[in-house]
C-alpha cells in the first residue's frame, strides 16, 4: 500500500471511529450536513480566489471529509459506500471522456465541452429536457451561465459572440419602455433579461462572469477602503466627505492599480 492510499485508508478509519464514538458526528444526516458542506464550498472558492495554495489544501481537507460523511451515513443505510462512490465517478469519466479512452476525436477544448453535454442527455435518462440537470438551488448569475453552456451543447446559441450584443441592446431598450411606462414588476422583469443577456455574452467570450464579478467587487472593496483611509488621513470620516470628494479619491485610488 502506498503513502496514497495509506493516508486514504485513515481517513475512512477515522471516520468509522467518529461515527461510532462521538455524539455530535453520531447524530449527522444528509440534511444537518448540507448547510456546513455549502460553507466548506464557499470557503474553498474564497481560497482559491485569493491563490492561498496552504488555504487551499485545507479546505480541500474539509470538502473531503463532508464527501466521506455523506458515504459513511449512505453507507449506514446500505444504500451505497464510498467504494460505489469512486468507481461511479471513475465510470463516469471514462464514459465522458471518448477522446482520451476511446475512438472520438475532440481538437479543441470547445468541442469536447459539446461532448460533455450530449454524453450528459444520453446519460440522465429518467430527466425530462435539456435544462433539467440545472440545479435549481444554484446562485442566479451561476444558473444563467450554466443555461446557457446547456444550451449551447444542443446548438442553440447564437453564431458569433459579436451578435449576441444585439440581444443586449435588445433588452436594453425593453427594459427603457417599462421604466417610462413606471412600471416597476415590468422593469424587474426586463433588467433580469439584460442580465441573462449578459452572462451569455460573458460565456461568448469565454469569461465566466461569477469569475469576472467577483473581481469586481474586490476592486471596488479595495478602492472604497481607500476612501475612507484617505478621509481619516484629514481627520473625516467617509460619510462627511462630499461625492466630489470621494470621486477624487477613488481616481488617486485607481492611479495607484488598487
Amino acid at each position: 500500500m502506498n503513502s496514497k492510499e495509506q493516508a486514504y485508508g485513515r481517513l475512512l478509519e477515522i471516520m468509522d471511529i467518529l461515527r461510532e464514538k462521538c455524539p455530535w458526528d453520531r447524530k449527522q444526516t444528509f440534511k444537518s450536513l448540507r448547510t456546513n458542506t455549502i460553507e466548506e464550498c464557499f470557503e474553498l472558492c474564497e481560497a482559491i480566489d485569493n491563490e492561498d495554495y496552504d488555504n487551499i489544501r485545507e479546505e480541500l481537507g474539509d470538502l473531503l471529509l463532508h464527501i466521506v460523511f455523506y458515504a459513511k451515513i449512505a453507507e449506514e443505510q446500505q444504500r451505497f459506500g464510498m467504494q460505489e462512490v469512486a468507481e461511479g465517478i471513475c465510470d463516469k469519466l471514462i464514459y465522458r471522456h471518448p477522446h482520451v479512452f476511446g475512438n472520438i476525436d475532440a481538437a479543441d477544448a470547445e468541442t469536447v465541452s459539446k461532448n460533455w453535454e450530449q454524453l450528459k442527455q444520453k446519460e440522465k435518462k429518467s430527466r425530462h429536457g435539456v435544462l433539467a440537470g440545472v440545479p435549481g438551488a444554484l446562485p442566479a448569475l451561476i444558473k444563467a451561465y450554466r443555461i446557457g453552456q446547456k444550451a449551447s451543447g444542443v446548438g442553440f446559441d447564437w453564431e458569433t459572440p459579436e451578435a449576441v450584443w444585439e440581444k443586449v441592446k435588445e433588452e436594453i431598450g425593453e427594459f427603457e419602455k417599462e421604466k417610462k411606462a413606471g412600471k416597476q414588476q415590468g422593469m424587474e422583469e426586463e433588467f433580469g433579461d439584460i442580465l441573462f443577456a449578459l452572462t451569455n455574452a460573458a460565456r461568448l467570450y469565454g469569461i465566466n462572469p461569477e469569475n469576472a464579478l467577483e473581481k469586481s467587487n474586490k476592486k471596488f472593496i479595495s478602492r472604497f477602503n481607500f476612501i475612507e483611509s484617505e478621509a481619516e488621513k484629514i481627520g473625516k470620516k467617509v460619510n462627511d466627505l462630499s461625492l466630489e470628494e470621494m470621486e477624487e479619491f477613488w481616481q488617486l485610488a485607481k492611479t495607484k492599480e488598487i
